[in-house]
């Protein structure tokens, strides 16, 4: 094979080889792109699905926290209730020791 054929061709092999690298680099190139935007979906949907589940978190503690307030609010209301049917049963007993008391104080005066 003649001199300038052989470098022709090997010319040629080095502009393929050329245009090989470039199509690769530019595939690499939008492969990263593609995976930076796939990578900022899914951060973005992460995001999302945090959102909500800590919304969801917070209302379960709030029903939770609201049901609490309601059952120690009952349970205040009853005790409160068993306070004054205990004071009111208690009444007759203590108007009459503070009958007695009197009586006493006003005997003991004269």
């Amino acid at each position: 094979m003649p001199r300038p054929e052989v470098l022709e061709r090997i010319k040629s092999a080095e502009e393929e080889a050329d245009e090989i690298v470039a199509l690769a680099q530019n595939d690499r190139d939008e492969r990263i792109a593609e995976a930076r935007e796939r990578a900022e979906e899914i951060r973005t949907e992460a995001e999302q699905e945090a959102r909500e589940l800590k919304e969801r978190r917070l209302e379960a503690a709030r029903e939770a926290i609201d049901e609490e307030c309601e059952h120690v609010l009952e349970e205040g209301e009853q005790e409160r209730e068993v306070l004054i049917e205990r004071a009111q049963d208690r009444v007759d007993d203590v108007t009459d020791h503070v009958v007695e008391l009197f009586q006493e104080d006003v005997h003991a005066q004269t």
